[in-house]
């Protein structure tokens, strides 16, 4: 069995940071969501992987590499252009071959991993097996329609007025007869070869496609604050390790890793948080489920609930929260300028200024 890892695509909805940076390796919690993805696989025993790479290819290679470091064999797969999931499976062919393969969406977070779902698709082998997980609005996504005994009898891709709330959470599985499919289908009205096309093709043939409803968290992060989201889970997660440098006049409190290199002095640090590598922070505030990547500095500022990525800094910024910054960045605060109020108020006045 193998893997089919999908990382191209744009990011539209994280720009601006991925103008200049692949959307799977937006760090949460210090490390690339791909690698999560990458994890996941694993740890299910698959060795062989395929990554689908489009325009960010190259930044995609320098990260994974051969993947050796994640016990895997990683082939890259090039598509020119994002044009739907149907269609990378199309230009796999040849890598896919005969064997089954389960296909992960590479910015796509499963917190209970798929070893189990793996282990269920080898053991009963249906044609096709998807996940499913409730959502409020289901207009962003894959929709799948069940009957009364839960087979899947229907699949909409981003439908106006969806039959159901059960979206597809971006994990499928497939045995070789998925290759007829992604050949029978046309593209949709928003250009795409879609696989859900693909999977009601298979359905329409009277193929064995199954689904699962994970009740554990999952995230499709394609936007900040499904990011944020997922850095907070990951956090709530972590154990105190301090390996870095940490200061008489600092506090520690709760779980937080500063890692080797770093550097903490007069600051507090409330955890859940991770401070990176060579990371500096001199009297500031860092609060919780806030992750500063590698050889960042934050000096006299405060950050809560934010992801700072690598050789970033921000000096004298009284605070920042809910924030998703990138890499090389640099913020300082600008002098005050002076102002006044001019008034004319009656008698029994009562009044209010930020000043």
């Amino acid at each position: 069995m193998k893997a089919l890892v999908l990382s191209g695509g744009s990011g539209t909805r994280l720009r601006p940071i991925t103008h200049t940076s692949a959307k799977q390796l937006v760090p949460v919690a210090n490390k690339p969501i791909l690698f999560y993805v990458l994890e996941s696989i694993a740890a299910t025993g698959i060795t062989d992987v395929g990554i689908v790479v489009g325009h960010t290819a190259q930044e995609i290679q320098d990260a994974v590499g051969d993947g050796s470091s994640f016990g895997l064999d990683v082939t890259y797969i090039s598509q020119a252009q994002p044009l739907g999931l149907a269609h990378a499976v199309r230009i796999s062919r040849d890598y896919l071959g005969d064997d089954d393969f389960v296909m992960y969406l590479g910015d796509n977070f499963i917190i209970d991993g798929i070893e189990d779902l793996v282990e269920r698709f080898r053991d009963e082998r249906p044609d096709a097996q998807i996940l499913l997980t409730r959502v409020p609005d289901p207009r962003a996504f894959g929709v799948a329609v069940l009957d009364e005994q839960g087979r899947v009898v229907g699949l909409e891709e981003k439908p106006e007025h969806p039959r159901s709330d059960l979206a597809l959470a971006g994990v499928y599985f497939f045995t070789p007869l998925v290759h007829e499919a992604v050949q029978a289908v046309k593209p949709s009205w928003r250009g795409e070869l879609e696989i859900t096309d693909s999977i009601q093709y298979l359905i329409d043939s009277g193929a064995d496609v199954r689904s699962q409803i994970i009740s554990g968290y999952w995230k499709d992060t394609g936007n900040v604050t499904d990011i944020l989201e997922v850095n907070r889970i990951i956090l709530e997660g972590i154990e105190t390790s301090v390996e870095g440098e940490v200061d008489e006049a600092s506090q520690i409190i709760g779980r937080v890793v500063v890692e080797s290199g770093a550097r903490i002095t007069g600051s507090r640090i409330v955890g859940p948080a991770r401070i990176g590598a060579g990371t500096e922070i001199h009297d500031s505030y860092i609060g919780p489920f806030t992750s500063v990547a590698e050889n960042c500095r934050v000096f006299d500022s405060e950050l809560e609930f934010s992801i700072m990525m690598r050789e970033s800094s921000v000096i004298g910024i009284r605070r920042i929260e809910a924030s998703l910054i990138g890499r090389h960045v640099h913020g300082t605060s600008v002098p005050r300028v002076p102002n006044a109020h001019r008034l004319v108020l009656g008698d029994h006045s009562t009044f209010q200024i930020s000043s």
